[in-house]
């Protein structure tokens, strides 16, 4: 830790990839961290997600800039480990709907414009450019392949960066129950969970998926929160040959490392019941159309069979950007609270184990702080 370090300890409250990846950063930094997990590691959104590393079509400049870096440091990552199946960079393929919003053209104007790269496909040119797609499912408008896009496995590399936070010294507390943070004035000063658990720290990082807005609010910060309600199915492994990450109009498809694919879509996720004792009822239909949604867009349409498929929250802010820092009127209380977990998932935690060790905020969060919301 260099002589401009502050933090002496720090508990990070979240073992999915912003809690992990922090917890790791901060190890590397020489700042003796415990991460406190309510259950399993990873045993929430980040053990569902569709984990596509891109920065497509719009969003804020800030936004986009970060997601950009963030895929750097995936890049780097990849070097590191040139072998892992977990990490992928096959490029991404995309194409809206035969509609009038069909946005085809104009997504790919402005990715050129900014300098994403991206190129523009007829059905036509589709199989040459990225095998495994049915020509017929793309829509006459076109598609759009974006070559430096991938995708990761998180729970692959949540074990690998947990592996690292381990051997760093790290200390790891799993099947805590909930956690809510001490404070003392305006100051935070640890964190007890439903277990019995009591940990001092100079600092805390909450990185709990969709609880951060109820955890801030229960502390006087007002975070908005659009989050819905995820699923993501798994299909058994398949003969494909895709590699790309499909993003089509009614599924989402991604390989894994197992030679499965995961999918997901927005109309799968809208059939989900949540149940007033908090669990979830995934209806059959809605689990099979998916599949066959996901069978009509690939080459061949392969008969795909149900692994297995995970349901609950998908964090999302309000105004459906990054919330990342230092709480404006609790000094020492942090949190990570996000959309696109994935493609920011290094970067994130890196940042803001940077700015917990330093005290020093980093310009690349500064459009993302807790306090834009009042």
């Amino acid at each position: 830790m260099t002589s401009s370090s502050v933090a002496s300890k720090v508990i990070v409250v979240g073992a999915g990839i912003f809690g992990v990846s922090a917890a790791a950063h901060l190890q590397r930094l020489g700042v003796p961290t415990i991460l406190i997990n309510d259950g399993p590691v990873g045993n929430g959104a980040s053990g569902r997600s569709l984990a596509w590393l891109n920065s497509s079509r719009k969003r804020s400049a800030d936004y986009h800039r970060l997601r950009m870096v963030g895929i750097d440091r995936y890049r780097t990552l990849a070097a590191r480990y040139p072998n892992a199946s977990w990490l992928r960079f096959d490029g991404g393929l995309t194409w809206d709907a035969n509609d009038d919003h069909n946005e085809i053209a104009e997504v790919f104007a402005y990715e050129q414009s900014i300098g994403y790269d991206a190129q523009f496909l007829s059905a036509a040119d589709v199989a040459a450019v990225t095998p495994g797609v049915d020509p017929r499912s793309v829509t006459a408008q076109g598609a759009i392949f974006n070559p430096g896009e991938g995708w990761v496995d998180l729970p692959s590399l949540i074990n690998v960066l947990l592996g690292e936070f381990l051997e760093r010294g790290g200390q790891l507390v799993t099947d805590a129950g909930r956690a809510a943070v001490t404070t003392v004035g305006a100051r935070a000063t640890g964190v007890v969970t439903t277990s019995g658990g009591k940990f001092d720290a100079d600092a805390v990082l909450v990185a709990t998926g969709a609880d951060v807005p109820a955890m801030t609010a229960a502390k006087g910060q007002h975070i908005p929160d659009a989050t819905p309600i995820a699923l993501l199915v798994r299909t058994r492994p398949v003969d494909v040959t895709l590699r790309a990450v499909l993003n089509t109009p009614r599924v989402a498809i991604r390989p894994t490392p197992t030679g499965a694919l995961a999918l997901d879509s927005a109309w799968s996720e809208e059939e989900v019941i949540a149940r007033p004792d908090g669990s979830y009822e995934v209806k059959d239909t809605t689990v099979q159309g998916l599949l066959d949604e996901a069978s009509r867009v690939l080459e061949g349409h392969p008969k795909l069979e149900l692994e297995s498929y995970g349901t609950g929250p998908k964090p999302i802010p309000g105004d459906g950007e990054p919330v990342f820092g230092q709480l404006r009127d609790i000094a020492g209380y942090y949190i990570a609270f996000s959309h696109s977990g994935a493609t920011l998932g290094l970067i994130a935690g890196e940042l803001l184990a940077g700015e917990i060790a330093t005290k020093r905020p980093h310009p690349l969060l500064a459009a993302f702080r807790p306090e834009r919301f009042g």
